[in-house]
């Protein structure tokens, strides 16, 4: 087949390229172009950066393979990096590398695909494609470690029928292995960032600072409350704080304290303990299933609340695109904003935004 694969200058996306290549499929390379450095935090970048694009295009030489550059920064902003913004600023925590993937890189990398005559794309993301009862499911890859399913939920059957996977069946550790023995080798010692690629320091805050116009007037100080509603402190502005969050928050109560509320219209911070940030129910709004009625028949699934979360026994009720999970026992850290991502059998059956 001629495949379109996206390179990000990568291990995982250059040695995704080499077995396809040596399986005799005909390969055109794309790299996007998402941001600049000004809409960043610091100078050393990630995917989609001016840096990634220069490796790309190296590693496409390399291998003999047709390249292009395709610039997204205009959308990138737009759908992603706004999101990013207007979710923090609303006092949620998202997860942007979701959105890049349904709007971004595939949204666009297959009508760059249909330009080219391309039959399908292919990513280096560790996940598979299986065939169910007439529908087309995400599969958990073979390396649990480094499954990406958790980022691809909102991908449609239409997506992954058009979709190749060429890692899904491997380790990280065997992929590094491939690409040293044929002749990578400084590429299979590179290390990966785990940071959002318009945040490779990871700071957030700073971001919003820069890149929200009225930021001073909307992140001041305010109250931080215990469980009961109480003031109990100031703190220093609620798109300061995540769900969660234990460290930074700057008032000492003699036993930890964790971020368990926020509202950003009162600008107020709820703190309380552990515990108190345990959830038997968890809501989800913009919800997608592959099978709706196949999940009602048997509403029994495993869910994940975040990407570093294990999956957890639960039942879920199907409102419309709402969905109400009830978990065997309780899950901790429940975040809105953040993905809920539903399997059975291993399959993406669904998922959700948490509210």
């Amino acid at each position: 087949m001629k495949i379109l694969i996206g390179m990000s200058g990568g291990i995982d996306s250059t040695v995704a390229a080499m077995l396809l290549k040596e399986q005799g499929h005909e390969l055109v390379g794309a790299t996007f172009r998402t941001f600049d450095v000004e809409d960043t935090t610091c100078a050393e970048q990630g995917c989609g950066s001016e840096d990634s694009v220069v490796q790309a295009q190296e590693m496409a030489a390399r291998l003999g393979i047709e390249h292009h550059i395709l610039d997204f920064r205009h959308s990138f902003r737009e759908n992603v990096m706004q999101n990013f913004i207007d979710e923090y600023m609303r006092g949620r925590t998202p997860n942007p590398c979701v959105m890049c993937n349904s709007t971004i890189k595939w949204g666009m990398l297959l009508r760059k695909a249909d330009e080219l005559g391309c039959e399908k794309i292919a990513t280096g993301h560790y996940a598979r494609i299986v065939c169910h009862e007439g529908h087309y499911y995400l599969a958990v890859a073979a390396d649990v470690q480094k499954d990406q399913t958790y980022f691809l939920w909102k991908l449609t059957e239409e997506n992954l029928s058009r979709t190749v996977f060429p890692l899904g069946d491997f380790t990280k550790p065997q992929v590094r292995q491939m690409a040293a023995e044929r002749g990578f080798v400084k590429l299979s010692q590179k290390t990966e960032s785990q940071d959002i690629c318009f945040l490779p320091d990871g700071n957030y805050r700073d971001f919003l600072s820069r890149n929200v116009a009225d930021f001073s007037s909307r992140c001041f100080p305010g109250d931080f409350l215990d469980m009961q509603g109480k003031p109990v402190g100031r703190h220093e502005g609620f798109p300061n704080y995540t769900i969660g969050q234990r460290k930074g928050l700057k008032v000492a109560f003699g036993t930890p304290r964790y971020v368990t509320a926020i509202d950003a219209e009162k600008n107020t911070v709820t703190l309380g303990e552990r515990d108190d940030l345990l959830r038997n129910t968890v809501n989800a709004e913009q919800c997608a299933f592959t099978d709706v009625e196949a999940l009602k028949r048997n509403p029994q699934v495993l869910a994940r609340i975040r990407y570093r979360s294990s999956a957890a026994e639960a039942s879920i009720e199907i409102s419309g695109n709402t969905c109400l999970l009830t978990f065997a026992e309780p899950v901790w850290g429940v975040t809105p904003g953040q993905s809920l991502v539903l399997y059975q059998d291993g399959r993406v059956v669904g998922g959700g935004t948490i509210f």
